[in-house]
């Protein structure tokens, strides 16, 4: 490895030049994962972030179901976490503020820079602003207690599965995985199709129980407000 010692690298000398850029990018990564472990054991109150389509009006149904369901769980005094944009995100966003008349709850976005998308949605308070995917989706784990996953595309999907991953390889933990919408039960199926009846399986069983697939937004509130109790009866800060 290169110390500072070490003479300086000409950049016609491309293999030694790729070899300082190597070591520097792993060392940024080091300093990153190191910092990125630094999280409170406890937040000051349960944090539930809500994954969904920004494509989504608000005269629809889906964007009135996630409103309400964000109303709920501001209404139990949960953080709520959205990716700050429009459609469903904008809808738990609008429901949190709506639902905390006295300001005591977060409405957070944590946005990416897309060159097609504008700023925040009107109902976001606190923003923060990544320029990579994989920044952005890692706010998201350090940042939240419950996963809530809406109707969404692909930018929703990646959302849904980094956090199954995660649940699934053991580096997150007595976190709720929540996927609202028949939409979602399509996917287990699928899932237990083409990978848990493939030959080998390419997943366990207990794969496609990490997640709690539910009909509407009422049943995926239900299942927070247990968590929630579990949560502040375990000793949260009030």
């Amino acid at each position: 490895m290169l110390t500072p010692a070490d003479s300086p690298v000409l950049f016609p000398n491309q293999d030694a030049l790729a070899r300082v850029l190597s070591h520097a990018v792993f060392d940024l990564w080091g300093v990153v994962n190191n910092l990125t472990s630094l999280r409170p054991p406890r937040w000051t109150r349960y944090r539930v972030s809500i994954f969904g389509s920004a494509r989504v009006g608000v005269d629809q149904f889906a964007y009135q179901q996630v409103k309400r369901l964000a109303a709920a769980l501001a209404g139990m005094g949960c953080d709520i976490i959205t990716g700050g944009g429009p459609g469903m995100m904008q809808a738990a966003n609008e429901g949190a503020a709506e639902a905390d008349p006295e300001d005591k709850v977060r409405s957070v976005g944590i946005r990416i820079q897309l060159p097609f998308e504008q700023g925040s949605n009107p109902y976001v308070e606190k923003e923060y602003e990544h320029q990579t995917f994989f920044t952005r989706l890692h706010h998201f784990v350090i940042a939240s207690d419950a996963f809530v996953v809406t109707p969404g595309g692909i930018g929703t999907v990646l959302e849904a599965m980094i956090v199954w991953q995660l649940l699934q390889v053991g580096h997150l933990k007595d976190t709720p995985l929540i996927l609202a919408g028949d939409m979602w039960k399509g996917l287990v199926a699928w899932m237990e199709k083409e990978m848990l009846a493939a030959q080998p399986q390419l997943i366990s069983p207990h794969d496609l129980h990490i997640p709690y697939c539910v009909s509407n937004c009422d049943e995926a509130v239900a299942i927070l407000r247990e968590k929630h109790a579990a949560w502040l009866a375990a000793g949260c800060v009030k």
